[in-house]
């Protein structure tokens, strides 16, 4: 007679096995498409349940480490995947992906995908970058539709020179109005394709190491934006928030378990993930919608810990489902709150 301990570990592998197969099969019959649209839709259900007038679109590329049969070299110098994401900077909600080969340039189809996150959502009045979107297109593109953006500027010859010709230089302040270590100035550029010509907004630091190359003994990071609205200053603050986007992909990846695929098979993948996207989305609709703002910021962790990890059972009685659990009585109040937040909604 076969051990318990071991039918189990036997089943367990059995189920992992089909589940394997069916993503397999799903991934070579259209599923990557019909998973995507169904993610699409979901975050489309979302955002326009929610009071907000306009959004910020950030935009960002992440690498998923894989040893697999198919997976690429990575500009990380590890094999894997990089998929493209972007969110709304206002919910946290992800609009949309592209799940990509390793070996895919970050700024590869740029245009294509923003094009893609306007459709999608036409209430996007801004973006944010990082220089994989520092294109001309993509420039060009954004000034016709009326998008205003901070881009991370490649610091090509082009720039490199623009810099050398500032000379406002004035000591950056954070937020708080706390003087930083940085200074902060402004030029305008125009590259070799754009049809109008941009600010840069310049960040210069002391090297805190002698370069044999660059012997101005500053390093420097560039913003390029046409918002002529906000000061320097306010430029990198807005641009700086798009760190936020770093939590979000770190919520997918580690608390979605998307770090790890499942499969040696590229579709398989890009199905897998395609799920774990929709179970993020679903997770921001639960809080967005049916929770109190406090739990706006908690993550998955926070929300396993604190509201779904509970002992229940679900039993039939009077011809009635009744679902018995053993909470405290705050717990219970907000299992309450949302049951009825959930009944209400439409």
């Amino acid at each position: 007679m076969m051990p318990r301990k071991l039918f189990i570990y036997n089943e367990l592998e059995f189920r992992a096995r089909l589940y394997g197969d069916w993503l397999v099969r799903s991934g070579e019959n259209g599923g990557i498409k019909a998973i995507r649209k169904v993610d699409d839709e979901t975050a489309e259900a979302i955002w326009k349940r929610l009071a907000t007038p306009e959004y910020t679109l950030d935009v960002d590329a992440t690498v998923i480490e894989a040893e697999k049969k198919e997976a690429e070299w990575t500009y990380k110098k590890v094999k894997g995947y990089q998929p493209l994401l972007a969110f709304l900077a206002e919910n946290g909600v992800m609009l949309t992906h592209e799940f990509r080969k390793g070996n895919v340039p970050a700024q590869g189809g740029g245009l294509k995908f923003l094009k893609r996150c306007l459709q999608l959502c036409p209430k996007i009045r801004r973006l944010r970058s990082d220089s994989a979107f520092y294109q001309a297109e993509i420039i060009n593109w954004c000034v016709k539709n009326g998008i205003e953006f901070t881009i991370t500027a490649d610091q090509d010859v082009g720039v490199k020179g623009v810099i050398k010709t500032v000379r406002d230089w004035k000591p950056l302040v954070d937020e708080d109005g706390k003087k930083t270590d940085r200074e902060v100035g402004t030029a305008i550029h125009m590259m070799a394709k754009t049809k109008e010509a941009f600010r840069l907004v310049i960040q210069r630091w002391r090297d805190p190491q002698l370069s044999l190359f660059e012997t101005a003994g500053f390093c420097y990071q560039v913003i390029a934006t046409d918002r002529d609205d906000l000061s320097p200053e306010e430029v990198v603050w807005f641009h700086n928030r798009r760190g936020q986007a770093e939590n979000y992909i770190k919520e997918v990846k580690i608390g979605f378990g998307m770090e790890q695929m499942t499969s040696g098979d590229f579709r398989a993948n890009a199905l897998w993930f395609g799920l774990g996207v929709l179970a993020y989305n679903l997770t921001q609709a639960q809080k967005l919608l049916f929770m109190d703002p406090e739990w706006k910021s908690k993550t998955i962790a926070t929300l396993r810990w604190q509201l779904i990890d509970v002992a229940g059972r679900l039993v039939c009685h009077g011809r009635r489902l009744i679902l018995r659990i053993a909470a405290s009585a705050e717990k219970l109040g907000w299992f309450l709150m949302i049951r009825q937040k959930c009944r209400t909604f439409s």
